[in-house]
């Protein structure tokens, strides 16, 4: 209710001013608010990781202490016990190093191998050797020794060496907090003090009859802890930075390092176990290691504690981990990890205390009565054995002193001061700082963890000095970027325009509100290209933007007004070599830039659209910030249309991007790709910037993307999306890497894009056959093709959403899928043939992955015929038939569809292709009813088929749950169902036979061009039907005047002259053949193949051309070629225009900014303009007495003005004077003086208008070597058409026939399978009711069958596993997220400077005012 009293309000202030006060209010324009639900689950999510780390922990340490109790020689069990429980607590130290054994040799053996540095392996080699031994004897030699407290109390000082590194490189950001290493020392050592004089005074005392070699054993403990501390000497010095290139080579074969190492640490632990146990105590009896039934007991409960300790400890390593990724970690990892020991000694007290009691025979009297007691129970059975133990074990204290029980003290003192050194040496990682979704490698030194000492192990091995990025600086600063947010556009509906620019003015405000904190360290512009911007007027001939660019520009001024309530303050106008462009400057001050495409001056298409602003972002930008003098010099700083609207800072804001690129490398910036109707939040973006900033080798990442649209097409696409996502493409991002980053919301690396072979490679014309269906018809797959071959990773991110139109016709869902199918079976189809090369280059691509994605191409390949199969066993089950005849019919429809593809037009492909679907899914749902009471029938699901139905449709709910935001998906599984006959056979069918068309399918005509022809010139006009046929006739003048020629002879050149249409329809143009450098690009494209530049000649017979095909629907596979690479019949004039100044349609651009400078307009900007301006709460009442008195003094000045109309030059420089005054007078009376320069500014602001610009001379020039050298646009000869037809019919006619031979085995080896019988071959399968009790029948199934539905299920097993990994990662991004979320807030006081300062931020000591100028 709120909302709409609010809305109300404002649209009643706009009433005052003029009759039309109804604006459009996109969806998603609202500031973004922290929703309270999404802060408590983070909270919960952080206290739930915390709970786990310290639970792990304790339980970890705590199994570890009672194995060493229950393996003691005072112990009172059995030697064979005793014996058995060491083995446990052997394997306990074995299996972290096993475990890393394991990690790293897969990574060497599937991932990358360096050749490692062998001085420096053998350094590291030797330290492990040195730290396992340590851990060994203290452990196995040592612990067994001593009671349970001084064993929990012992291992505190293992910190020892990591506090003496501190104090030597001294680390610390502060001199006084040295304190802290000093005080871990001093601790220490007073701990090992107390450590002795303990035992001395229990030798002394006669506890436990404790003799003299005591001694001994407390001085191995101590030099064990002392090497055990070598295992984190990496941390302090990696903080030192003194030998960062060691340390960087360390990196590079680390898991060689890891391999060989813990292979020395594990041989290390068993000769100490063998040496000691064997040579020295010669207590092992290997008969004893063969358990009978009556050791039952004694197994249950070593393997038990050994299960609890292993999986404890690791549980521990990677809840500490995500409580670092989560930001809680203080609360979640810092906090749990000091208090287990504490909360393992409260624990073992309070079991003490409250279970004590029911230790039987036990007397309950003095202290030294109970420990006598405790002896007569060592024989009965009903005695709980680690109780017992644990209770033997605190016996041996001071408590059980005859003399004094005064020194117990001192071992609780031990016990505080261990506690308190490693507390006071790990005192840095309660301040640390991490990013989002930090990468393990840059929090912990060592991918090893210490299973016998993991809150210590995990403490240690936390980086004191986290590295994030290589800024000389400060390593623990975010390193800053630049995005470039690049849509392109082609036939776009103003809701769908509305949609991308409502998304980049809320990247703007989320960025750039100087008022309201910011986390995210990054700039970015918006650049939008749109093809196809120009037509050629009728009446005048003049060349002037077309209607979409007039929508585009009305949707950037009504969008501005949503999210201002005013017009566009900087707008300029320029002419480029490539058309023209619009520059806009964002509220915030951020650069919006529209790119306004001719293509008759340059090539059109997605993917020259893409080479044109990398080019221009990554080659023109990147250059310019490199080569500083190429940066352009501002001769007048304080003109008006370079300050933002809040009259805040800088030159000009794209001049201050260029200069802010000077100091980032091209590894930090990034380009964002998308459509021209994608709409996202800003969150989105930062999600994707996340994962290329944290992980360098990831050279693009891409979101969740959801269609949307309405119909049952777009349900399908729902849910084939979501399943696409949920699955597939975790499946690929988990295991290898993601093969296809969709172009409409996809984030770049620039070095990725800039690496060998990628973006040179992209420039690459088609003109073979095959290189125009994987080049042109997939551009997005391929360019990801291009990355992982050079070895870059490409990730995928389900916590970025992001929206974008999908067909809602099946004509236009046919025609997209039919570019997608064979474009991503060509992509997929030449990594795996470059397979062996790849997996060398791309750490992330495996052998296994490349057998993965083997099997997965094969499975497509099959699935015609799996489907066909699918439809005879619906047959079988619906009609009863026998197998034999199910599958001839289910044949018989594929066949025929084969047939129509080969022989019909493409628009009656897709005709027959719906009235088949429709068949198809009516015999869908009668087979789902069928199989379904088939299991009711039969009393059990548990066979093939019901168990494949049953296990998908729990795998999908489970998926659906784990993805809470979209299980409404699951709604449209039953649709995807019904229709995947259409999708995986008659698509697959209309795919490949129409693979020799290569248009573009989807937006092909523009908007009212049926309204622009207007009949014009038409002699004939008729519209047929035949059945389901429909067929246009039409005959124009052109047409004639086109026979006449024919008839008579006459040259394209000497044809009378054409119409000239008012708007123009048009394909992209194809590409032509790269030029080389150096060469003449002209006389080579005309050599090679009969391509050439266009000529004024060429326009002619390029109209005769095209419009010698009909205007038939049916005409695609004719026009097939000619569609890509030529235009419209409006451009045989458009060179007539040449002629004509380029700046005829800038009049028309300029007039419809220019009526932000009406009455009413002005009022409001004013208003606005000053708001905000003032945005401060200290300034509220300032500011709206400013505002009531300028609108007071603009009313007064432009009484008798009407609201529509426009003021004058002289009207708008008296009104500027009078506003200026009443300023003035205003902020005085209100001793507010220092704001004047601001409201001046506001004011010169609001009375700009907009400016006409031109390219400099370096820009222009690099725009027409652009052009001449990539993107010049060509025609094909008809002779070069015609032959490129032929190559693509012929790769048609073997794709089709490959897919046809390998679909028909399959189908007569199951045929032939039928046709034996069962009982001859076959796979007899028990049959199990639902309640488990077997029926004593047998289920027959083929061999093949059940061995592909196994492999189906397989593969779906293996992606759903792949899922829970990507969910749980994926939930920590999102919670790591929300804790670093935007609060847009205002701030209480007004920090801005007052005059208007230009600065490089990037600089200091340096400020240039107005004063100065």
């Amino acid at each position: 209710m709120e909302d709409i009293k609010f809305r109300g309000k404002n649209r009643v202030e706009r009433h005052k001013e003029r009759w039309d006060p109804f604006q459009l209010n996109p969806i998603g324009a609202e500031k973004e608010q922290k929703r309270r639900c999404f802060q408590l689950a983070q909270y919960l999510v952080a206290i739930i990781v915390g709970l786990c780390v310290l639970a792990s922990a304790v339980v970890a340490k705590g199994s570890l202490l009672v194995l060493s109790t229950l393996s003691s020689p005072t112990s009172m069990r059995t030697p064979k016990e005793k014996q058995f429980y060491m083995l446990m607590l052997v394997f306990c130290l074995v299996c972290p190093n096993f475990l890393v054994f394991i990690k790293s040799l897969w990574r060497c053996a599937f991932k990358s191998f360096v050749h490692p540095n062998l001085k420096t392996m053998s350094f590291i080699c030797t330290i492990e050797c040195i730290v396992s031994l340590g851990t060994a004897i203290l452990v196995l030699v040592v612990m067994p020794q001593f009671d349970v407290l001084t064993n929990l109390f012992i291992s505190g000082g293992v910190c020892i060496l990591s506090a003496i590194l501190q104090i030597i490189f001294q680390l610390q950001a502060e001199t006084w907090k040295i304190i802290f290493p000093i005080c871990s020392i001093i601790l220490t050592s007073a701990g090992y003090c107390l450590l002795g004089v303990d035992y001395y005074v229990r030798v002394s005392s006669y506890v436990d009859s404790q003799s003299a070699s005591c001694f001994v054993f407390v001085a191995i403990g101590i030099f064990s802890s002392i090497l055990i501390s070598f295992c984190w000497w990496e941390n302090p010095v990696q903080a030192t930075n003194r030998i960062q290139d060691t340390l960087s080579e360390l990196d590079g074969f680390r898991d060689f390092v890891f391999v060989i190492s813990s292979i020395l640490r594990i041989i290390v632990i068993g000769a100490v176990y063998l040496f000691y146990y064997v040579i020295i105590e010669k207590s092992i009896v290997w008969e004893d290691f063969n358990l009978r039934s009556e050791d039952w007991e004694l197994l249950q409960i070593g393997l038990v504690l050994f299960f609890l300790q292993a999986f404890c400890s690791a549980a521990c390593h990677w809840f500490g981990v995500v409580a670092c990724k989560i930001h809680a970690v203080r609360m979640s990892f810092a906090l749990p990890l000091c208090c287990t020991g504490p909360s393992v000694l409260l624990l073992g007290l309070i079991l003490f205390i409250t279970q004590a009691q029911k230790l039987d025979a036990a007397q309950q009297g003095s202290i030294t009565e109970f420990c006598e007691s405790l002896v007569l129970l060592s024989q009965k059975n009903t005695t709980p054995v680690v109780l017992l133990e644990i209770t033997r074990s605190i016996c041996r204290t001071s408590l059980n002193s005859y003399y004094l029980q005064w020194p117990f003290s001192m071992l609780a003192l031990e016990g505080v001061c261990m506690w308190s050194g490693f507390v006071t040496c790990t005192y840095y990682v309660w301040k640390i700082k991490v990013q989002r979704i930090e990468r393990t490698s840059q929090l912990f030194v060592r991918r090893l963890y210490e299973s016998a000492f993991i809150d210590l192990s995990l403490l240690l091995n936390t980086k004191m000095k986290v590295a994030r990025a290589r800024n000389h600086e400060s390593q623990d600063d975010i390193q800053s970027c630049v995005i470039y947010l690049c849509a392109t556009m082609w036939h776009e509906t103003y809701d769908e325009m509305l949609k991308i620019l409502t998304s980049m003015f809320r990247l703007d405000r989320y960025r750039g509100d100087p008022k309201e904190e910011h986390k995210d360290c990054f700039d970015f512009e918006c650049h939008i290209y749109v093809d196809d911007a120009f037509m050629t007027e009728k009446d005048t001939g003049k060349r002037l933007v077309n209607s979409y660019v007039n929508d585009l520009t009305q949707v950037v001024i009504e969008v501005y007004r949503v999210f201002t309530n005013k017009e566009p303050d900087d707008v300029s106008i320029v002419e480029t070599p490539y058309g023209g462009r619009l520059v806009f400057v964002m509220p915030e001050g951020n650069m919006l830039y529209i790119h306004l495409k001719d293509k008759g001056l340059i090539r059109n298409k997605k993917r020259w659209s893409q080479i044109m602003y990398m080019y221009y972002l990554l080659g023109w930008k990147g250059y310019i910030s490199k080569t500083p003098q190429k940066i352009k010099q501002q001769k007048n700083l304080c003109r008006e249309s370079l300050v933002s609207m809040d009259g805040e800072i800088f030159f000009m804001p794209h001049y201050d991007n260029d200069n802010k690129r000077k100091f980032i490398s091209d590894d930090n910036v990034y380009i964002l790709a998308l459509d021209g109707d994608t709409d996202f939040q800003p969150k989105a973006v930062i999600l994707l910037v996340d994962r290329l900033r944290m992980y360098e080798n990831v050279g693009a990442a891409c979101g969740r993307i959801h269609p949307t649209g309405m119909g049952p097409m777009v349900w399908y696409q729902k849910f084939e999306y979501a399943v696409g996502h949920w699955l597939q493409k975790t499946a690929e991002h988990v295991f290898g890497s993601v093969l296809c980053s969709p172009g409409c919301f996809s984030l770049f690396r620039a070095s990725a894009l800039m690496d060998d072979n990628v973006l040179k490679r992209y420039t690459t014309t088609a003109t073979r056959a095959a290189e125009y269906v994987q080049y042109d018809q997939g551009e997005d797959r391929w360019l990801c093709t291009l990355l992982l071959q050079q070895g870059w990773r490409v990730e995928y991110n389900a916590a970025s959403d992001a929206y974008t139109n999908s067909p809602q016709e099946f004509k236009e869902f046919y025609n997209q899928r039919r570019r997608w199918g064979p474009s991503t079976l060509a992509n997929t189809l030449d990594l795996l043939h470059s397979g062996s090369e790849t997996v060398k280059r791309n750490s992330s691509i495996s052998r296994l992955y490349i057998f993965y994605q083997m099997f997965t191409v094969g499975s497509s390949i099959l699935g015609p015929a799996s489907v066909t199969l699918m439809v005879a066993g619906a047959f079988q089950f619906v009609f009863q038939l026998a197998g034999t005849i199910s599958i001839i019919i289910a044949s018989i429809p594929p066949v025929f569809y084969i047939i129509v593809c080969f022989v019909a037009k493409p628009n009656n492909q897709i005709t027959i292709a719906g009235i088949m679907s429709v068949l198809y899914a009516f015999l869908m749902t009668a087979s789902l009813f069928s199989i379904i009471g088939d299991m009711v029938v039969q009393g059990t699901f548990l066979t093939p088929t019901g168990v494949f139905l049953v296990s998908m449709t729990i795998m999908y709910m489970v998926t659906a749950i784990l993805h809470p935001e979209e299980f409404g998906m699951i709604i449209y599984g039953l649709m995807y169902f019904i229709c995947i006959p259409s999708g995986y056979l008659l698509l697959t069918i209309y795919s490949l036979v129409n693979m020799h068309i290569v248009s573009w399918g989807t937006r092909e005509s523009n908007k009212g061009a049926t309204e622009v022809k207007k009949n014009h010139n038409i002699l004939c006009d008729r519209n047929c039907k035949l059945c389901c046929w429909d067929m246009k006739l039409q005959v124009t003048q052109e047409t004639e005047n086109l026979m006449i020629q024919q008839i008579t002879g006459q040259t394209g050149q000497q044809a009378p002259p054409l119409a000239i249409t008012n708007h123009e329809t048009a394909q992209p143009a194809a590409s032509n053949v790269e030029p080389q450098a150096g060469r003449d690009t002209s006389k080579e494209a005309a050599e090679q193949g009969g391509r050439k530049p266009r000529t004024a000649k060429d326009w002619m017979e390029l109209k005769s051309f095209d419009t010698m095909s009909s205007y038939s629907d049916d005409s695609d596979e004719k026009k097939s070629i000619s569609t890509t690479a030529s235009y419209d019949d409006d451009y045989d004039d458009d060179h007539q225009t040449t002629d004509l100044p380029m700046s005829d349609w800038v009049s028309p651009v300029k007039e419809e900014f220019l009526k932000k400078l009406t009455f009413a307009n002005l009022k409001r900007n004013l208003q606005e303009q000053i708001r905000y301006s003032l945005r401060t709460k200290n300034l509220e009442d300032v500011c709206e007495d400013l505002v009531a008195m300028l609108t007071d003094t603009l009313s007064g000045e432009l009484y008798g003005v009407g609201p529509e109309d426009a003021l004058t030059e002289s009207q708008l420089e008296e009104l500027q004077q009078a506003l200026t005054e009443q300023a003035r007078r205003t902020l005085k009376t209100s001793r507010m003086e220092r704001l004047e320069k601001k409201v001046q500014r506001a004011i010169q602001k609001t009375l700009t208008a907009p400016q006409v610009q031109k390219l400099d001379e370096d820009e222009h020039d690099f725009w027409n070597k652009l052009i001449e050298r990539y993107l010049t646009p060509i025609v094909d000869t008809k002779a070069h058409l015609d032959e490129v037809t032929r190559e693509l019919k012929s790769l048609r006619n073997k794709a089709v026939f490959l897919y046809f031979i390998v679909n028909v085995l399959w189908v007569v080896a199951t045929f032939f399978l039928q046709a034996i019988g069962n009982d001859v071959i076959s796979i007899k399968i028990p049959k199990y009711y639902s309640n488990g009790t077997e029926s004593g029948e047998y289920l027959k199934v083929e061999p093949l069958s059940l061995m592909f539905l196994l492999s189906f299920a397989i593969l779906l097993l293996i992606q759903f596993l792949a899922m829970l990994y990507h969910r749980v990662y994926t939930l920590i991004h999102v919670v790591s997220y929300r804790s670093t979320e935007k609060d847009y807030k205002l701030k209480d006081i007004d920090d801005d400077d007052d005059g208007l300062t230009l600065e490089n931020p990037n600089t200091s000591g340096l400020s240039v005012t107005c004063d100065d100028l």
